[in-house]
């Protein structure tokens, strides 16, 4: 029988960066997947309701899925996680 991997003995989150402006080193914050390389991006919820239909308007929002919204200021960090290069 294989063995099964858990999440535990996986690669873990790479950190990338945070907001550099975020007062007390929460969010937001961007993250490579090691296994995957699957960006995830920690932020606020977008709640206006003409940004939340505009999106919904091209692709329908899951469910399971929410809008983040980063600001302009982590392109760079963003950028590195494109890279992987952090």
């Amino acid at each position: 029988m294989p063995a099964t991997i858990s999440k535990e003995e996986t690669m873990p989150l790479k950190f990338i960066g945070i907001d550099p402006e975020t007062p007390g080193g929460s969010c937001p914050s961007v993250w490579i997947d090691e296994a995957t390389g699957d960006i995830l991006f920690q932020g606020a919820e977008e709640l206006d309701a003409g940004n939340r239909s505009d999106v919904a308007a091209r692709s329908p929002i899951l469910p399971s899925e929410r809008i983040v919204r980063l600001p302009a200021r982590m392109r760079p960090i963003i950028a590195a996680a494109l890279e992987n290069t952090a």
